[in-house]
């Protein structure tokens, strides 16, 4: 059944000192896609200032803003109400060498690769090759993903954002983000193009109308067979009614909910808040 999210995503900047200016970009904007409604969605800055839309090379909104007169916090609030619904069937596999002639004949090819976020040690590769051996490529995506998820526990605060995958792989735990690139790497590493995908996760999936529920942001995949399918190798599942997509790219670093830079003396981390709302 369809369902109704509203999607309430704070995130609070504090400076040691007044920064003298400040300008930003902001990837908090849910995406309509089949499965997915944006019904409504804004960013607001405070201290208050101009915003612009555009979008990104990877098909994300970006919203981007400048403050240049000194201020002491910034708070981006982005709110949106989203219809999600059931996924369909998954495609027909391509065989392998028709999957390798499409992959490099467009643009999957930027997917396919290793970047510095999903680049793995040859043992790892050789791990990924030997779960994949004989398997057609949607059987390929969800053995990577459970080699991963076998070794790679979910443990909030195990790691930074700038943990490797090998680092998230030998320590045994890490967030969404190192279990997506680390599935990233792999799939990509056995011929299988994947990207990374940024977006909510609704926390309780039957929680009950109009009841505010604290969750976060989260990360999964989305890998090629015939066409882009989803992945959830964190929870072991297929995307569902409770998975809002707000970007897609090769790794974080393309997606990254709020980047920017600013002229002061540094301050601490954000403080995030993520709250949803089931309205129907």
């Amino acid at each position: 059944m369809a369902r109704r999210l509203r999607i309430r995503h704070v995130t609070r900047v504090a400076y040691t000192q007044p920064a003298a200016s400040s300008h930003n970009e902001v990837r908090m904007t849910p995406l309509t896609l089949p499965g997915q409604t944006t019904l409504d969605a804004r960013v607001t800055v405070s201290p208050a200032t101009a915003t612009w839309s555009y979008w990104d090379y990877w098909g994300t909104q970006v919203t981007g803003f400048d403050l240049m007169d000194p201020h002491a916090d910034l708070t981006i609030t982005a709110s949106s109400l989203v219809e999600t619904s059931p996924q369909g069937p998954l495609p027909d596999a391509p065989t392998w060498p028709e999957l390798t002639e499409h992959t490099f004949g467009s643009r999957l090819l930027e997917y396919a690769g290793p970047t510095g976020r999903t680049t793995i040690p040859a043992p790892l590769l050789d791990r990924a090759k030997e779960a994949a051996a004989g398997l057609d490529p949607h059987a390929t995506a969800l053995a990577v993903s459970s080699l991963v998820a076998d070794q790679v526990s979910y443990l909030p605060g195990a790691t930074s954002v700038n943990t490797s995958p090998a680092e998230a792989w030998e320590q045994g735990a890490g967030v969404c983000q190192d279990i997506t690139h680390l599935t990233l790497a792999m799939l990509r590493g056995v011929g299988l193009p994947a990207r990374y995908v940024s977006g909510y996760l609704h926390p309780e999936p039957e929680a009950e109308l109009h009841r505010p529920v604290a969750g976060q942001s989260h990360a999964w995949i989305e890998y090629w067979a015939g066409d882009w399918c989803g992945y959830d190798p964190t929870n072991r599942t297929r995307p569902d009614e409770s998975h809002v997509v707000v970007a897609r790219g090769r790794d974080y670093d393309d997606v990254t909910p709020h980047k920017g830079i600013y002229r002061g003396v540094a301050g601490g981390p954000p403080d995030v808040l993520v709250e949803f709302t089931r309205v129907a």
